[in-house]
Order: C-alpha cells, then structure tokens, then sequence
C-alpha cells in the first residue's frame, strides 16, 4: 500500500462525541468534546483535551470537578449545539433542552437524557501548547437501565453512542458493525 506524508497530524479517528459538563458562574455548562479517553484503570481516570480559553474549563478550573455524559446517536443535534454556542452566551442546558440531575459531586452537572454520566474528580491539569490536559478520576457512573444487560453490564450496543470524525470529514456517526471478536480472533493467527 502506498503513502504519502502530510506532516504532523494526529488524525486518531473515530473519537467519541462526548458533553463535558461544568457549574461555571453558579450554572451548570456542557461542552462538546472528541479528543478524550481512558488514562488509567485502577482508579479509573479519564483524560479530555480542552483548549484554556473554553468557558467550561474555567469552571473545571475552579471546582476541579467534572462531568463526561456519553450521548447516543439520537443527541446529534444537541451534541452540535453545545459545541457551536458559549456558555458565556447562551444557556445550553436550556437551549438543548438537558434535564440536569446531580450525583456525589456538586459542580459536576449531568445530563439525564445521556445513557452513561460519569462523575469526575480533577486530578491533573497539564497545561499544553494548545489545549490543557484534564485527568478526571471516576468517582461515580450513572447508566440509564435500558442500557444493562441482563446481567446488569453496560450494553454499549444499546448505548449507541455518537463518534465524530475529525478534518477532514467533519461528521457525526455511529459504531456500525462488529468487525470481529476482540481477545479472540487474534488467536487465529
């Protein structure tokens, strides 16, 4: 297969479309955000890229608690909105029709109509050229039932959560199919 360079591009794709939600000014805020994931098992940490200027970091900033509510496929537009609007100008909970609720922490806003809302501690931020990386610790997750399996785990199929793919394409999408089984298929080999 042949390629061709195009310079330092960190082109990871698809990422999750996640809300991140903060109380800034006594209000809470979400905000759109793609470049996310997993930093750490045990304690579960999540680390999100947000540039320092966003509205919401300044509310991360100052409570070091926060909120990442994963959206279905169905919360497209409200994903959208809350990433083309400022909090500084608009009410996005009210704009987006969220139905905000609150867990164990008091400034991490979560949004209702989100299958899975996680409950964040900050426990880093690492100032970067462009964007701060937060590192959250999960203290609580929150999963809309109709989302369990039987046995009571995330089903993510029933999850359906919205991914975005970056420039150039600029769209929302869903998970598709399942390629194969993971731990398993390698074994083929």
């Amino acid at each position: 297969m042949a390629k061709v360079t195009s310079g330092p591009e960190a082109w990871i794709a698809p990422m999750p479309a996640l809300l991140i939600g903060a109380m800034v000014e006594g209000k809470p805020n979400f905000m759109t955000v793609a470049w996310t994931g997993v930093a750490n098992g045990e304690p579960p940490i999540i680390s999100v890229a947000i540039r320092p200027a966003r509205y919401t970091m300044r509310g991360i900033r100052e409570h070091s608690e926060f909120s990442v509510n994963v959206p279905s496929v169905l919360q497209a537009r409200e994903v959208d909105y809350c990433g083309v609007r400022s909090g500084a100008d608009v009410d996005k909970v009210k704009g987006a029709g969220f139905n905000v609720f609150y867990g164990n922490l008091a400034n991490a806003p979560l949004i209702e109509q989100c299958p899975i809302n996680l409950e964040c501690v900050v426990q880093q931020i690492i100032d970067l050229e462009s964007h701060c990386l937060v590192l959250g610790k999960v203290v609580e997750t929150h999963v809309s039932e109709e989302c369990l399996s039987t046995g009571g785990t995330v089903d993510l199929v029933r999850v359906n959560p919205l991914v975005f793919l970056d420039n150039p394409t600029r769209k929302y999408l869903s998970l598709g199919m399942i390629a194969a089984e993971a731990f398993s298929v390698g074994l083929e080999l």
